[in-house]
């Protein structure tokens, strides 16, 4: 019975890729296609910094693994952005436009152009990523005073990344 749950939840798990709905303003150009899609589960990581006068969470980078739709540990993602595959290949990326899918709730969905390689592997041949599905991940929305200027907080979040490739 376990063993059903399992599977079955493996693949209601890809199901959801699969019905992500990419929003017009965040789809990738076409001919390129999906070549890999993760889910991350981890943290953004915020900074108190004084800008223009006023104390604000400044995004300083994710810290999030990457798994597999069966579960397994693929990758990481960390300040870059970059994205590292589990056979040591590498993308970083920039982003290129994005969409709040849930303002109040959780960090905008992206469309990321890579913008180096490094490494033979399967990121060798991604040229674009999506981040949908996110939850969590938003700036603290107290906390920064003077009294907080430098400190780093971390906010859980998770998300979906689609990679593309030609």
């Amino acid at each position: 019975m376990i063993k059903k749950i399992v599977i079955l939840s493996v693949m209601l798990q890809g199901a959801a890729y699969a019905e992500t709905v990419i929003p017009e303003q965040i789809k990738v150009p076409q001919g390129y296609s999906p070549i890999l899609t993760v889910h991350a589960k981890g943290d953004q990581i915020y900074q108190c910094s004084l800008n223009q006068g006023e104390y604000a969470w400044i995004m300083l980078a994710p810290d999030a693994k990457l798994f597999d739709e069966e579960g397994k540990l693929v990758g990481n993602h960390s300040a870059g952005p970059l994205w590292e595959y589990k056979e040591g290949s590498r993308v970083v990326g920039r982003v290129v436009n994005k969409i709040d899918k849930a303002p109040g709730k959780a960090i905008s969905w992206l469309l990321v152009e890579v913008v180096s390689h490094q490494g033979d592997g399967l990121f060798s041949d991604v040229s674009f990523i999506n981040r949908v599905n996110t939850h969590g991940g938003l700036p603290p929305s107290s906390g920064c005073t003077a009294n907080h200027l430098g400190s780093e907080k971390r906010v859980a979040y998770t998300a979906d990344y689609i990679f593309y490739g030609k």
